[in-house]
């Protein structure tokens, strides 16, 4: 492989200071007045991904056309990309390059779905990891007294959490369901350090069936092993201190004798490559849970994500689906200025979906510092937020319409099967959402609203302006037939390769994350009672603090 071409911000690229001036033109027009005149914008804006393992099946229609851009200002980011050598990018990416440059290591996380081979010399082979859930699963394991294992107690943290959480809550039967014969495996994930996660899981616990997973790359992540430590206390208590606890522990780990000295047997520590980042990890050994609640559909949701790598790797720019994720969110981000993404999943299973996303592009492209070492002088990562819908609707959507800060939207919306009327409640709202979201409502509207109402004229003065929406949030709509696991590995690729997209252009990496090392510093120098060389008031709180916990002993 060879090196790197010379790094060039992207301000300095032709291509900026063109799409500047395509924004200052384009920001007085309403967003709404785009599709004036131009009956096949829908059309021409619509991306539809058709699934390649099986003939004439859309697995993906991708919605960009209520984003505030037109065909010229999509070309001059395509231009941009490529001046920026972003196909460059994404085949260092594919072929194993130091991407992540700061720890001069690949970012191969996509040789665990087969998207890429595995850095040389380095296998990429789960196998025992995976005969040891499908036997979990199918009640192959007992605890110390001989009760078989039925209940999975995840504990990690940020991407030992999230990713499998999201998976296992968007795909796992919630009615249950006999397997092989068995009472169904249920499956809970402890992450906060507050005793409180842990206890509200431990308190519906049986610990004589009771397995927990300790995920942690490191094996030393310091919630994850608080977590630990009270889960094997826990479990001494219940079982009594002669119990072989270790028949109810299992690891997730890069720390193979750090899992092994705190009492995992250690062909029950499963491990995790190093060249794949936490946030990438769900595709992993990471996914452990997953594959005891789905068993034989995981590899569905691998093939979802490698077909995306496929994609992604092979598809001209112009019909590129995180190329134009990617390239639309950088559009907004630094030329319209709209600092806030919602992710809006109209899908309970998908109810971490934003907190999940959270952590991809804040903690990979919230960064400021460039390639070669300068500071940016372009805004990144966005802020990332939202929730399911509908219930969003009935919480933040208020702020979208009439609020004062415009966002930009990310609609996830799986179709679903007919049969329950709900579904279809479901659906419809979602794209009414958008709409009207993008049209808004002017004062004209309001009176004839407020009029039908049969109001005195008096009244509908008073009311109107109260209901104008001033509309033009911008949002993309990522429509899927179901959400299975395929559907999902579809889902959660795009957006992955997506951060890279942006975090190429503007040049930072996105596979690390020093900065939230600073914090956890500051921490342990507390925790070890460095309160000396602390600022006033955080050695104030330090104390403050103290003093409570002496009251209350």
């Amino acid at each position: 492989m060879s090196e790197a071409s010379p790094f060039v911000p992207p301000q300095h690229l032709s291509a900026w200071p063109l799409l500047e001036t395509h924004a200052q033109q384009l920001s007085p027009k309403p967003l709404a007045a785009l599709f004036d005149n131009d009956p096949d914008r829908a059309n021409r804006l619509t991306l539809i991904f058709e699934n390649p393992t099986e003939l004439d099946q859309t697995a993906l229609i991708a919605d960009f056309s209520k984003q505030k851009l037109n065909d010229e200002i999509l070309a001059s980011l395509i231009h941009l990309a490529r001046e920026a050598r972003l196909d460059e990018g994404i085949d260092r990416l594919f072929n194993g390059a130091p991407v992540n440059f700061t720890e001069n290591r690949a970012a191969s996380h996509m040789a665990m779905r087969g998207g890429c081979p595995p850095p040389p010399g380095i296998g990429a082979d789960t196998r025992a990891m995976r005969t040891f859930a499908f036997d979990l699963r199918e009640g192959m394991f007992t605890g110390s007294t001989g009760k078989t294992i039925r209940h999975l107690i995840n504990l990690g943290i940020g991407g030992s959490d999230l990713g499998p959480r999201l998976a296992v809550e968007a795909l796992a039967d919630p009615r249950g369901g006999i397997v092989c014969g068995i009472e169904p495996m249920r499956i809970d994930f402890v992450s906060n350090v507050d005793p409180r996660d842990l206890d509200s899981v431990l308190v519906h616990a049986d610990a004589a069936s009771t397995l927990f997973v300790v995920s942690s790359k490191s094996f030393s992540t310091p919630e994850t092993l608080a977590n630990a430590k009270a889960a094997r206390q826990w479990l001494l208590e219940q079982l009594g201190e002669d119990a072989d606890i270790s028949a109810h522990f299992a690891a997730v780990s890069n720390a193979i004798e750090s899992a092994v000295t705190f009492g995992i047997k250690p062909e029950r520590v499963f491990p995790l490559p190093e060249w794949v980042g936490g946030r990438y990890s769900v595709w992993s050994s990471i996914g452990l849970p997953l594959l005891a609640a789905i068993g034989g559909t995981f590899d569905d949701f691998l093939v979802g994500g490698r077909i995306i790598d496929d994609h992604f790797r092979l598809t001209p720019f112009e019909q590129n689906l995180p190329v134009w994720m990617g390239l639309i969110g950088l559009w907004n981000t630094n030329f319209l200025g709209i600092q806030s993404t919602a992710a809006l999943p109209y899908a309970h299973g998908l109810r971490s979906f934003p907190a999940w996303l959270q952590q991809l592009e804040m903690e990979s492209n919230g960064k400021h510092t460039l390639r070669n070492g300068n500071r940016t002088e372009a805004a990144t990562a966005p802020i990332v937020w939202g929730s399911a819908g509908t219930n969003g609707q009935h919480a933040f959507h208020q702020l979208l319409y009439q609020g004062t800060r415009q966002v930009a939207l990310d609609f996830i919306i799986p179709i679903g099967e007919e049969g329950d009327p709900r579904q279809r409640i479901l659906v419809d709202n979602a794209i009414a959402q958008a709409a009207a979201l993008m049209m808004g409502r002017d004062i004209n509207a309001a009176r004839d609203t407020l009029a039908r109402r049969g109001l005195p004229d008096a009244e509908v003065e008073r009311l109107a302006p109260h209901l104008v929406c001033q509309g033009g949030q911008p949002s993309t709509t990522l429509m899927l037939p179901r959400l299975d696991a395929f559907h999902l590995g579809i889902l959660l690729a795009l957006y992955e390769h997506k951060v890279f997209v942006q975090g190429w252009i503007w040049g930072i990496n996105p596979f690390d994350q020093y900065g939230v090392e600073h914090g956890k510093d500051i921490a342990r120098a507390l925790a070890s009672g460095e309160v000396a060389g602390q600022d006033p008031s955080t050695a104030q709180l330090a104390r403050l603090a103290e003093e409570f916990r002496l009251r209350m002993r």
